[in-house]
């Protein structure tokens, strides 16, 4: 099935935690995770934010105080979040959520080093979007 590989861990439960704001799951090999909304959605997978390609990755920035509006099942092997800035584009497998939560340090720290490589702050406003990459399925 997508996003699951065979014998892969799933979650046992999901629960957001508004004041804190970050996803906790709880996986079925005891892996337990905190996982920051912010660093969610500056590594949400969708188009929007990953690209069409390697190279076409969007820098994201002033997302520090993003919330999770909605959470929606996507059959069982994902989540789609809706964030609080208007990105619901992003479908989370078993498998991403579990990297993310596992790599969590490794993440922000190629987001740091990111920012200060394009010489931009954490909480910039994004850019306002010009003209669009042409793609409309998102």
């Amino acid at each position: 099935m997508a996003g699951l590989k065979a014998g892969a861990p799933t979650p046992e439960s999901i629960t957001v935690h508004e004041k804190s704001r970050v996803l906790e799951v709880v996986f079925s090999d005891g892996a337990q995770f905190r996982i920051p909304f912010e660093l969610m959605r500056v590594y949400s997978p969708s188009a929007e934010v990953m690209g069409h390609g390697p190279g076409q990755e969007v820098l994201q920035t002033g997302k520090r105080e993003v919330t999770v509006t909605a959470l929606a099942p996507i059959g069982n092997y994902a989540i789609q979040p809706q964030f609080s800035d208007g990105h619901d584009s992003g479908i989370f497998s078993w498998d991403y959520l579990y990297d993310l939560g596992q790599r969590q340090q490794e993440r922000w720290n190629d987001y740091l080093q990111r920012l200060a490589a394009a010489g931009v702050d954490r909480d910039a406003p994004m850019p306002a979007k010009g003209g669009g990459h042409g793609c409309a399925s998102h």
